[in-house]
């Protein structure tokens, strides 16, 4: 399935927790990531939690994490 990569969406900030090795914590941003409202997972849609795991998912699959 495709999903909107969006800087602040969905898709985009679970690959990102992912990358940042910040644990799966399903959420978005209206906008740009930080600069716009945060919505939490208890107010995301069924779609929109699918496409937080699949980029969470699909980012631990490829092992692509932050080297600190």
């Amino acid at each position: 399935m495709k999903y909107d990569d969006r800087h602040g969406g969905p898709y985009d900030r679970g690959g990102a927790d992912s990358y940042y090795r910040r644990g799966f914590n399903p959420h978005y941003y209206t906008g740009d990531s930080i600069k716009s409202t945060e919505i939490p997972a208890a107010l995301m849609t069924n779609n929109e939690r699918e496409a937080y795991r699949a980029g969470y998912e699909e980012n631990e699959s490829i092992g692509n994490h932050k080297e600190w």
